[in-house]
């Protein structure tokens, strides 16, 4: 966790990648850690290898696993046939049962309304994350509220889409921020 952090640190933008394009741009990039929002159980080794092989941090989001189904045997494949340094779910269950496997956890939000955020605390209690990923993260007035809440590292995430958005997010509590945007990442 301590080489998570630290990697964030350094540069607090994260590369979310969706498709071959993506990951190309993410290998290249300053980017340390990369998040895989879209593979196949046919191919997210692959994925992982080329990513790990850049000196990058590689973590799936198993929830956008396609092939794959949301029960605890998703982690175990994932740790029998990749390298990947983490996972990310919304699935508080699936979030808490990765760190049997030792994966670096980070559980996603999606706050749409008053009740997805106040039921943070519960969902946090039951999956035990080492760290919180927020959605959208363009909403930065949220992060800070959420980082009042909770006592654990938080990304922001979704809809990030220029320098103004990325300096709110870590003004108001992000320690990165998440993004798809190719240009945000060269920030």
């Amino acid at each position: 966790m301590e080489h998570v952090m630290s990697q964030m640190e350094d540069n607090p933008i994260i590369a979310g990648i969706k498709d071959e394009q993506s990951l190309k741009t993410a290998l290249d990039s300053e980017c340390k850690i990369v998040f895989v929002l879209n593979s196949t159980i046919m191919n997210v080794a692959s994925i992982v290898s080329r990513i790990k092989k850049h000196n990058k941090l590689a973590f799936i989001h198993v929830d956008l696993l396609e092939g794959a189904s949301s029960k605890e045997v998703v982690l175990e494949f994932l740790r029998k046939n990749t390298a990947a340094d983490g996972i990310i779910s919304t699935k508080a269950p699936l979030v808490k049962q990765a760190r049997n496997y030792g994966f670096i956890t980070i559980h996603r939000f999606f706050l749409t309304d008053s009740m997805s955020y106040h039921s943070i605390d519960r969902q946090i209690s039951n999956s035990d994350p080492d760290i919180i990923e927020t959605c959208p993260g363009g909403m930065t007035k949220t992060i800070g509220w959420v980082k009042n809440k909770v006592n654990l590292p938080i990304i922001a995430s979704g809809l990030v889409c220029d320098k103004e958005d990325v300096v709110n997010a870590l003004k108001n509590g992000a320690i990165a921020i998440s993004s798809t945007n190719t240009e945000v990442w060269a920030l």
